[in-house]
């Protein structure tokens, strides 16, 4: 018992390392940190103290993806997942400094490449989110130069302006 229980708490300081590679130190070190289960529920590794939540990398997708999320963020990502309206009137901001899964920019349930699902590779980069109306004159292209700001999810509502940070 005593291994299984040690193993678990190496594990879950591995989720925390992972989960706090997504931003800043002086936000992640604050950070609540959860990680999702293979069913989608959340599970709490660490409580938080500046109202910033960050998640480690998801190891079923093909690159390192931990993000880190104010708390209108939290709401939007759940909408998301769980294909839900996003909430009225809360722009939410992510960071994903450890650089973001390559994702389909224009399905926003896309697991891997495929016919006309417009894959991309993104680097570091932060995220506004929630933000439909704000985005007007930023590139809302399927195939996007990754290197300046771009709209991911265009036409959804899940679009959200993609910042690259290096």
């Amino acid at each position: 018992m005593v291994a299984v229980v040690q193993g678990a708490a190496a594990d879950d300081a591995a989720l925390i390392k992972s989960a706090e590679s997504a931003a800043p130190t002086a936000v992640a070190s604050g950070a609540a940190i959860h990680a999702m289960d293979e069913k989608g529920a959340m599970r709490t590794l660490r409580e938080g103290t500046n109202g910033f939540w960050c998640m480690p990398d998801n190891p079923v997708t093909p690159g390192q993806d931990p993000m880190c999320g104010d708390a209108n963020a939290m709401e939007w990502a759940m909408a998301w997942i769980q294909k839900k309206e996003p909430p009225k009137g809360k722009v939410g901001f992510m960071y994903m400094l450890a650089g973001g899964t390559d994702a389909s920019n224009t399905d926003p349930y896309a697991t891997k490449p495929e016919a006309g699902n417009n894959w991309v590779e993104t680097g570091p980069h932060v995220m506004i989110v929630n933000a439909t109306d704000m985005m007007q004159g930023y590139p809302t292209d399927p195939k996007p130069d990754t290197s300046r700001p771009y709209v991911m999810w265009a036409g959804t509502p899940y679009a959200h302006l993609m910042i690259p940070v290096k």
